[in-house]
């Protein structure tokens, strides 16, 4: 067992362990197996409601719940339980009159933090409480290691982390959390469903050969069987369109994405993501498609459009405004969109930006930007400049991507320097990537190409060329569009989280030093 007690903590945890053995010396066995209550508090809170006293003793019921208990408030011969289950909580009362002998010599080795079960009729207190009066009670399991004593929860953030298991008993709210993350989950598949969406699964392993969908370096790995080094998916999204050329039009993944990257409140290098795809559809088509996802998910998991992150109140009401890339990030720079895609003058425009701004990072990624293709500057201009400025109270649709940015994406017939993309932005976030899938393999080939000079120049995130993609782009994959979703953002989204650890059960954290 780990030392990591106080002496005070270490001398409770050593008397509950004896309070095990004076158990195991009644006959009940602390560690139990098998019961199976009836019932839940909240099927008790339902039946009764605000019903008064003198009703519920004229049906009171005969109630069976199981569950944790988080406070105790004891007069001797009897005591008052808060007792939580997986609906919600109760209070139970424990009286030696109505126990039987040995039930009630358990009872009082009982702690905060034991599960236990009672059973027995329903009751209104003389304050006004629901209860449940315990005809029959039992400790099935001994929680030895005590919760934190202060019930607003762990003062230290990063114990929450680390200590899940404790968090979600002891910290209000965070159950809550993760029971709409799931409702989120839940509403996506139904939505999609619903539109003739297959949901499938594709490889969590990928080949060195096989590009990941992505910019980002991944995670490395050896079977050992084979003697092959395989890496942990970056994106599902090559899989998919391979699925969509054989025929599946509409499919979609939720799952596990792997990125070998840094940590930050809105970065995990494990976090989950939907991409569906759609043939004979644009970005413009699932544009709207968002837009009605969200609008659905703020009715079925939150209050309604009207949202609130972080104080600031959002409205999820379609549509959402559009947003040039191309434009906001050249007028940052004092340049044309012409000008700009052109690389006229800026280079030049980026040194001047780069001086004047205060902040370091930026001024580092403006430099940056001037050894990069005309695309890419602008796309970090708008990064720097433009996403501060985007909608606060309301998401917005970032538009007029250039070509470099998009490797996988489809060029835009009016503007072959630009392509069919979007991203959605919500509270500064960005939350789902989208575009016109590029199927010609030809064009397809050429960028994987530009790909492979831009990793050889020292791109750590530019993606291999995958031989088997383009082959299968060569079978014909019908007019397609894509998107992507991060879970963990929307759901910070939708549930005011500030921090992805918030909606992550176990992030990944730096190792404490010992």
């Amino acid at each position: 067992m780990a030392d990591d007690l106080g002496t005070t903590e270490r001398e409770i945890l050593a008397q509950r362990l004896k309070k095990a053995e004076a158990l195991r010396a009644l006959g009940v066995n602390p560690y139990g197996n098998g019961h199976a209550p009836r019932h839940l508090a909240a099927d008790v809170h339902a039946r009764y409601g605000p019903a008064p006293a003198d009703e519920i003793a004229r049906d009171p019921g005969d109630w069976s719940l199981a569950g944790r208990v988080l406070a105790v408030r004891s007069f001797g011969k009897a005591a008052f339980l808060r007792v939580r289950d997986r609906s919600g909580e109760i209070q139970v009362w424990v009286k030696k009159d109505r126990l039987e002998e040995r039930a009630f010599e358990a009872f009082k080795l009982l702690d905060v933090g034991d599960i236990v079960a009672a059973g027995g009729p329903a009751t209104r207190t003389k304050t006004g409480e629901l209860t449940v009066e315990a005809t029959a009670f039992s400790i099935l399991t001994k929680s030895v290691r005590p919760l934190p004593e202060k019930w607003h929860g762990l003062v230290d953030v990063e114990q929450r982390y680390r200590q899940r298991y404790v968090d979600l008993v002891v910290t209000p709210g965070v159950r809550e959390v993760f029971q709409r993350r799931a409702r989120i989950v839940s509403t996506i598949r139904r939505f999609l469903d619903g539109r003739g969406y297959l949901e499938v699964e594709t490889p969590t392993l990928h080949k060195p050969e096989e590009a990941g969908g992505a910019a980002a370096r991944p995670f490395q790995t050896h079977h050992n069987a084979l003697d092959l080094d395989l890496k942990l998916r970056i994106a599902t999204e090559l899989h998919l369109k391979r699925l969509v050329v054989g025929g599946l039009d509409r499919v979609y993944e939720i799952g596990r994405i792997f990125r070998n990257e840094g940590i930050d409140r809105r970065h995990n290098p494990e976090f989950t993501t939907i991409e569906f795809y759609q043939a004979y559809a644009t970005h413009q088509d699932l544009m709207l498609l968002t837009e009605q996802l969200l609008h659905t998910l703020a009715g079925e998991v939150a209050d309604g459009p009207l949202i609130t992150f972080q104080g600031q109140t959002i409205d999820l009401t379609p549509p959402y405004p559009r947003i040039s890339m191309l434009e906001v990030g050249a007028r940052a720079l004092g340049l044309s969109p012409e000008d700009a895609l052109a690389g006229r003058g800026l280079s030049e425009a980026l040194a001047r930006a780069a001086a004047r701004d205060n902040d370091s990072e930026a001024a580092w990624k403006l430099e940056q930007a001037a050894s990069r293709p005309p695309g890419q500057a602008i796309a970090l201009a708008f990064e720097v400049f433009g996403e501060p400025q985007l909608p606060k109270d309301r998401p917005a649709f970032v538009v007029d991507f250039p070509l470099e940015t998009s490797p996988l994406s489809r060029r835009r017939d009016a503007d072959p320097r630009l392509v069919d993309r979007f991203e959605l932005f919500a509270a500064g976030m960005e939350v789902a990537n989208a575009f016109s899938e590029l199927n010609d393999p030809v064009d397809q080939r050429a960028r994987f190409e530009a790909q492979v000079k831009a990793r050889a120049a020292g791109d750590q995130e530019a993606m291999p060329y995958d031989e088997d993609f383009v082959r299968a782009l060569e079978h014909g994959m019908p007019p397609t569009a894509g998107e992507g979703i991060g879970i963990d953002r929307l759901t910070m989204l939708l549930t005011d989280s500030p921090s992805i650890r918030d909606v992550i059960l176990f992030p990944l954290l730096k190792p404490r030093d010992t």
